[in-house]
This record gives C-alpha cells, sequence and structure tokens, in this order.
C-alpha cells in the first residue's frame, strides 16, 4: 500500500476530525476575506480592518455548522444558506458567509442522488442570487452578485462529480468481486464434476473385479476338498482379478495427484482394444459370453473409447449379478454411419447367481447413461421380450465432415 493510501486510509477512520479541521479551514478563509475591499479606487485591494461583529458571528455559525455536514448534509445546506442570506440583507461590506453554503451545497451533492443534487442546487442558486442582487451594490449584474451563482453552481457541480467517481469505483468493485466469486463457484462445479467422475471410474472398477472374485472364490470353496486342482486355478484367478483390480484404482486415484508427486499413472486408460481380455476374465469365471465386432478398426476419441469400455464391463457386471447363474451374453460392437453401436445382450431369467455378491446402489445404468451423455451418445436400457435383457448404446466416432472424408 502507497503512502497516499495509508493516508487516506487514517483520515477516512476519523471523519468528524475531518469535518472540524475543513470548518476551520472554511473560518479562516472566510475572516481573510473580509480583509479585501473590494470597492476601492483601484479595484480590488487588501486592508486592515476589524470585521462587523454580526458577520464575525455568522461566519462563526456558518462554519460551525459544516462540523455536521455529513451527519445531516440538508439541515447543514439550510442553516448556512440562511446564514448567509441574512449576510446579504444586513452586511456593509458585505463578509464571504457565503462560503460555507458553498460547502454545504457540495456535500449535498456528494452525499445524496442526482434528482435532489438539481432539486437543492437549483433552489440554493436562486435563493442566494437573488438576496445578492436584491441588497447587493448596484447594478443587479454586478460581478460581485454572480459570483454567488457561479459559486453555488461549482459546488454543486464538484459534488456531483465526486458522488459519480465514487458510485463508478464502487460499481467496478463489485463487479471484480462478483467475477471472483464467479470463478470459485466454477472451480467448486469443476471439482464436484471430477469427483463424480472418479466416483463412476472406482464404482466400475470395483463392482466388476469384486464380482469376479466373489464368482471366484466361490468356485474354489465349492471344490476345494474333491478337485484341488480346479480349487488351485480358481484362486489363481482370484488373485489375477485382485491385482487387476489395484493397478486400475491406483490408476484412478493417481488422477488426483498433484503435478509434483513424484508418481504419476502411464497406462492409458482402457478401451475397446482391451475387449478381449475383459471378456476372458467373465469366461473364466464360468460365464458364457460370445463377442461379434463389425467396427472395421474404428478408433474411438478417448472418451467414447473409455465410455464403450465401461458400459460392456458394467453390463456384464449386471449379468453376473442379476441374470441368472446359467445366463449367456452377447456383446457386439458394430460400426453404423458416423456412430458405433455397442449391444450387450441376455437371456437371464432374472434371478441372481448364488454365489454373486448383493448389489448394494443400483447406480450402475446410471453410471452407464451419464458416461454416453458426455460423450453426446444415446443409450437404451431395458427388459428383453421373452426374457432377457439389453443394453444399446451409441456412441459418436466423430465429426460428420471427418466421416465424411474418410474411405468407403
Amino acid at each position: 500500500m502507497s503512502t497516499l493510501a495509508r493516508a487516506r486510509c487514517r483520515i477516512g477512520a476519523h471523519p468528524s476530525a475531518l469535518d472540524a479541521a475543513l470548518a476551520a479551514l472554511v473560518l479562516g478563509c472566510m475572516v481573510a476575506g473580509t480583509f479585501m475591499d473590494r470597492h476601492g479606487p483601484d479595484g480590488v485591494t487588501w486592508g486592515v480592518r476589524a470585521p462587523d461583529p454580526l458577520s464575525l458571528l455568522l461566519m462563526v455559525l456558518g462554519a460551525a455548522a459544516l462540523a455536521f455536514r455529513r451527519r445531516a448534509p440538508l439541515a447543514v445546506l439550510a442553516v448556512t444558506g440562511g446564514l448567509s442570506v441574512l449576510e446579504c440583507l444586513t452586511g456593509e461590506p458585505r463578509a464571504p458567509v457565503v462560503m460555507s453554503a458553498v460547502v454545504a451545497l457540495y456535500t449535498v451533492a456528494a452525499r445524496t442522488d442526482r434528482p435532489t443534487t438539481w432539486r437543492v442546487g437549483l433552489l440554493t442558486m436562486t435563493v442566494l442570487t437573488g438576496a445578492a442582487m436584491l441588497a447587493g451594490p448596484p447594478p443587479w449584474y454586478a460581478q460581485e452578485n454572480l459570483a454567488v451563482f457561479a459559486w453555488t453552481g461549482i459546488g454543486a457541480t464538484a459534488g456531483d462529480a465526486v458522488r459519480s467517481r465514487r458510485a463508478f469505483v464502487h460499481a467496478i468493485r463489485e463487479r471484480a468481486e462478483k467475477a471472483e466469486r464467479t470463478r470459485e463457484e466454477e472451480a467448486r462445479r469443476r471439482v464436484a464434476e471430477e469427483r463424480l467422475r472418479i466416483a463412476r471410474d472406482l464404482h466400475d472398477v470395483v463392482a466388476h473385479h469384486i464380482a469376479l472374485v466373489n464368482v471366484q472364490a466361490g468356485v474354489a470353496a465349492h471344490v476345494m476338498d474333491r478337485r484341488p486342482d480346479q480349487a488351485k486355478e480358481a484362486l489363481a484367478h482370484v488373485r489375477a482379478a485382485g491385482r487387476s483390480a489395484l493397478e486400475e484404482l491406483r490408476a484412478t486415484v493417481g488422477l488426483l495427484r498433484q503435478s509434483g508427486d513424484p508418481e504419476a499413472p502411464t497406462e492409458p486408460a482402457p478401451g475397446l482394444d482391451r475387449l478381449d481380455e475383459l471378456v476372458a476374465t467373465f469366461r473364466n469365471a464360468g460365464m458364457r459370453v460370445e463377442v461379434a465386432r463389425a467396427d472395421q478398426g474404428t478408433v474411438l476419441p478417448t472418451a467414447a473409447d473409455l465410455a464403450a469400455y465401461r458400459i460392456i464391463q458394467e453390463a456384464l457386471t449386471n449379468v453376473r449379478k442379476h441374470a441368472g447363474a446359467d445366463a449367456a451374453a452377447e456383446v457386439s460392437v458394430v460400426r453404423a454411419g458416423t456412430d458405433v453401436e455397442v449391444t450387450v445382450l441376455d437371456d437371464g431369467t432374472g434371478e441372481p447367481a448364488p454365489d454373486a455378491a448383493p448389489d448394494g446402489g443400483g447406480h450402475g445404468l446410471l453410471g452407464m447413461r451419464e458416461r454416453v451423455t458426455a460423450v453426446r451418445g444415446t443409450l437404451t436400457t431395458g427388459p428383453r421380450y421373452g426374457g432377457g435383457f439389453r443394453v444399446h448404446a451409441i456412441l459418436p466416432v466423430g465429426s460428420r465432415t471427418d466421416t465424411a472424408q474418410e474411405p468407403a
């Protein structure tokens, strides 16, 4: 903060002392003005003369009223204006009591609105100028009489300019504060969206791998005594599923790391290129899954590719949870014009497998819908005629212009 700014802060902290100092300054100027003789033989001259007692009293009263100009600006203007009119009618030679009225009019213009300034300013100028012309030295248009009109107009104009500047600065400050609040709200909104996205990723990863671990653990417990080799194989699948879950959790949670952290996820997000690995985990768990692909090597955008992978993962997990122990699933990925259609069908009865984990939240379909909406696609889910469930997602490959340029 500069020296001038600190001085303004200290002065603004004591407004009453500032008004008292201003009143003393105005009184000194008015008293000094009484030593000026405007009717000398050579024009305006300076001399030493004692002011009239009544004029001195009016000057003291007018200056004392200015000490209360912030508390009651209109009342102070009325008092100083009345004292100025009284001086015009009785003072000879005239003392500059009108100076206190000019300061009071400036205060009214600076602390009220523009309509009030116009009304009060015109009334003050008319009354003071009329009194000066009626009781002042002839002719009525003498420079001394017109000076009252000029000084009152200057006071009102200066006060209105100060008020306008103060309002302008206040508006700029409010706009800056509002912009700061808007930036903070936008940052909080983006953080909330990022947390929601990471929560969906965690849900997909945990639900898929925990379901597989639960299935393989049940198989191992069932054949432990009679077929230990098969139990060992099931436990190996449990270990592989757990390791895969830990790796994906580490990669997902690694997105929360700061830029300066020593470790950061380097493995790319899963996509349709890992579809065979995903299907193999379900086949190892005993589920019959058929895959049909007619996407002709289409490369999806990263977000759409991840969404397609997660939709298939969640749909197959739901098949294991809800479609029954003997349910079979069909996965198809087909290129259709500017889109890629992902479909997962099952022929389940709706009865969950005996060793399936209970569904704790029912957010899988909601997560799939949010993912598809995020990449501007469409999702359709519902039961099939004759039994089973159908999940159908349409994901855009890219803009239509880019698609039209691709070879047939």
